[in-house]
């Protein structure tokens, strides 16, 4: 396209969720309470593990940052959409759009990484329980949350930077309630098969790769268990890895059908209703899941409260 037809675009238009103008005020109330949950609870995660000392582990180490990193994702999309239903407008700036789109799949990427750390450490407390202390030092577990950061943020900033250089024409209108990576590159009027190739290639092994990591981990979990099957230790490993499991589950079935089966542009609706699930809803479940489904945790909640926040 010659360049007197296109325009640098200043705004987008964002479509928002599929809701009938006299159900907003309800979905507003509904999804502001979410948003508040998903924060607060992340945050009362990150608060229990540093005044808990029996909570100073590598698996709740990578809890801290997992709850940080929720809060950080939600907190990509919710307000903005919110602030919109509020104000019953659309837009959002180019620039602005833009930065959603970096943080949004910093973060994305980011929880992927964690998840996948958290499987391996449950791999080894489960598999080799007696070098468990020597192999998960304090020193392995930075420098995993240091390459999720390197990774997460070298992806970023490469999906984002070959973004910048598309065009878009005038009145560009996204169905969705953010700036979603896919929907944009769909949107440009430039050629976009690199973009295409990069999301294809680069986001595939983002997903696949960390997913595959844990499949193996929790493959070799299950061995070990079966190897020396008890009632004891499969409770044992129940408590200690139901929990991640959960969030594993929740989070890559939302993955698996926003991505690997996305719906047709008849109904578009679906991909936007999925991605509340993978935005809001799975972050503000992992606190509960957590909490109620892990006996260290309410346990620490139970003495916290019994001896207030910050007594000696």
């Amino acid at each position: 396209m010659r360049r007197d037809n296109q325009s640098s675009v200043s705004e987008f238009l964002l479509l928002g969720l599929p809701i009938q103008p006299e159900q907003q005020g309800m979905y507003y109330a509904l999804f502001l309470g979410m948003y508040l949950t998903t924060v607060l609870g992340n945050l009362l995660i990150i608060l229990l593990i540093r005044l808990d000392s029996r909570l100073h582990t590598p698996m709740y180490f990578f809890l801290s940052h997992l709850a940080l990193t929720d809060i950080s994702f939600s907190s990509v999309t919710a307000p903005k959409m919110l602030m919109n239903m509020l104000t019953h407008t659309q837009s959002i700036s180019y620039a602005g759009c833009i930065s959603q789109e970096f943080c949004f799949v910093l973060f994305a990427d980011l929880d992927n990484f964690l998840l996948t750390s958290m499987a391996y450490d449950r791999y080894v407390a489960i598999c080799h329980p007696l070098h468990y202390p020597r192999i998960m030092s304090q020193n392995l577990c930075f420098l995993l949350v240091i390459v999720s950061w390197v990774l997460s943020f070298a992806n970023a900033l490469l999906q984002t930077l070959l973004l910048a250089r598309l065009s878009f024409l005038k009145d560009s209108t996204l169905h969705h309630f953010f700036c979603d990576l896919s929907a944009l590159v769909k949107l440009s009027s430039s050629d976009t098969t690199i973009n295409q190739l990069v999301i294809l290639s680069v986001g595939s092994l983002v997903i696949a790769v960390p997913f595959i990591c844990i499949l193996v981990s929790y493959g070799h979990i299950g061995a070990t268990i079966l190897r020396r099957p008890s009632i004891k230790g499969i409770c044992k490993a129940l408590s200690t890895c139901g929990s991640h499991l959960s969030v594993v589950s929740l989070y890559y079935g939302a993955i698996i059908g926003l991505y690997l089966f996305p719906s047709s542009n008849s109904t578009k609706d679906k991909d936007v209703i999925v991605s509340v699930l993978y935005t809001l809803v799975i972050p503000m479940l992992n606190p509960f899941i957590y909490s109620l489904r892990n006996r260290d945790m309410k346990g620490a909640l139970r003495n916290i409260l019994r001896r207030g926040p910050f007594s000696a």
